[in-house]
């Protein structure tokens, strides 16, 4: 009896001992298995998860506008005033909802090609009004001739065009005019115009950017979606130096396993430049653990506080000798129209941008630009209950196993190594 009693003792030990190290073993062994499954699926070629997904996001992505309504159009032009802005919005419209197109892989080089197709659909439900809202706005045309046309007799047949054509300063235009074009009248009298045709979006719907080419991730998972080329060329020819170059991905996606200690880096054909992002936080995003990673101010500052940003210096006046900050000069990009891009309410720029215009208010965390890393953007509910389902939720739960057999192989082990030890010490005496 005594050595049946012991040997069960030391067998329920013995399978203590094996299920605890199997859980430890299976803690380095799931995670390469993790590794391996996601390796394989973010591949972007045909029958993975990620290329079904990249070639048309499954995820509703939206673009929201607010718009900053003049309120005292008369006194700035008669008085030379302050401008008086009154914010509204969010104006809502569903981009990203046309798949890829014209997807060509190259395994030469392991790239896929693409056209990313252009179109924007307005959400009333997420608006706090319609398309037909009329707003007081700086006249495009207008502001922009003085500056295309430097020569003064030029701007005198200008001058005589625009008040023939009853337009001044200030216009108002209902949002569609102003987000996706309208016929301009000032232009309609211009001789052999570029276009007549205004808006700050124009011409966007039935358009497409690229071509893009993206590594694969075939050859190297570090390097999915990081752009090789778009329009067929590494460089931009907009900017000096490094700042003409193309670096990362277009922001839609990134490469696998992101660390916390990453510089994410993408590029925006809206804004005509590479920008980058460092952590900042962890989020839980309707359940899905991800890292947050925001635009630095670092990233729009003069070079006088940091010398990077020397070659994105226009000499335009808005720049003071590269002094002033927080206002980027699009115009090369923009066919030589006077276009200058800022984060909302000139959030991170230099007092003297906004000394002309009362009614903003910018802090960090309206007016801030950030990305959620597991997917980037916002995610809805059902492609959040699938990626908990099919992703999170697997890993939870192998996490879930390896701790359950560590834990019941160690209390295991030690509890029927203590009852064979009394049983030894009472055997024994």
């Amino acid at each position: 009896m005594g050595c049946d009693r012991n040997c069960g003792l030391i067998a329920g030990a013995v399978i203590g001992a094996v299920l605890a190290v199997f859980g430890g073993i299976l803690m380095p062994v799931g995670d390469l298995l993790i590794q391996k499954t996601i390796k394989k699926q973010v591949v972007l070629e045909e029958g993975t998860i990620a290329f079904k997904n990249w070639v048309k996001t499954g995820t509703e992505v939206y673009r929201q506008f607010w718009i900053f309504d003049v309120q005292n159009p008369q006194e700035v032009m008669m008085n030379s005033s302050n401008i008086q802005v009154k914010q509204r919005g969010p104006y809502t419209y569903r981009v990203r909802f046309l798949a890829k197109e014209n997807v060509t892989q190259d395994a030469e080089d392991n790239t896929v090609s693409f056209l990313q197709p252009n179109g924007a659909i307005f959400e009333p439900s997420l608006s706090v009004g319609t398309e037909a809202d009329n707003f007081t706005v700086l006249n495009l045309a207008v502001a922009a001739a003085s500056h295309i046309y430097q020569n003064q007799f030029v701007q005198m047949i200008l001058n005589s065009l625009i008040n023939k054509s009853k337009s001044s300063m200030f216009q108002v235009r209902t949002l569609r005019e102003l987000l996706w074009g309208y016929r301009d009248p000032f232009l309609s009298l211009v001789p052999y115009p570029v276009t007549t045709t205004v808006g700050l979006f124009y011409p966007y719907n039935n358009t497409a950017d690229g071509v893009y080419k993206v590594f694969n991730g075939k050859d190297n998972i570090s390097k999915v979606a990081i752009i090789d080329t778009y329009k067929g060329k590494r460089n931009l020819s907009y900017w000096e130096s490094h700042c003409d170059m193309i670096n990362g991905t277009d922001a839609a996606s990134f490469p696998p396993f992101v660390e916390k200690s990453q510089v994410l880096q993408f590029f925006s054909s809206d804004i005509c430049r590479s920008i980058y992002a460092v952590f900042e936080s962890d989020v839980n995003l309707k359940g899905i653990p991800v890292y947050r990673f925001v635009l630095p101010s670092k990233a729009f500052a003069s070079p006088v506080e940091n010398p990077d940003n020397y070659c994105f210096c226009t000499e335009k006046i808005i720049s003071k000798n590269c002094t002033s900050y927080g206002v980027l000069d699009i115009s090369k990009c923009k066919e030589g129209r006077p276009v200058y891009i800022s984060l909302p309410h000139f959030l991170y720029a230099s007092p003297d941008v906004s000394e002309p215009i009362d009614g903003l208010n910018p802090n960090e965390e309206e007016h801030r630009t950030y990305l959620d890393i597991e997917p980037t953007g916002t995610i809805g509910d059902e492609k959040a209950n699938m990626f908990r389902s099919q992703v999170t939720g697997k890993i939870n739960l192998l996490g879930l196993i390896e701790m359950i057999l560590l834990s019941v192989g160690v209390v295991m082990f030690v509890a029927f190594m203590i009852s064979y030890c009394a049983c030894r010490s009472k055997t024994i005496k």
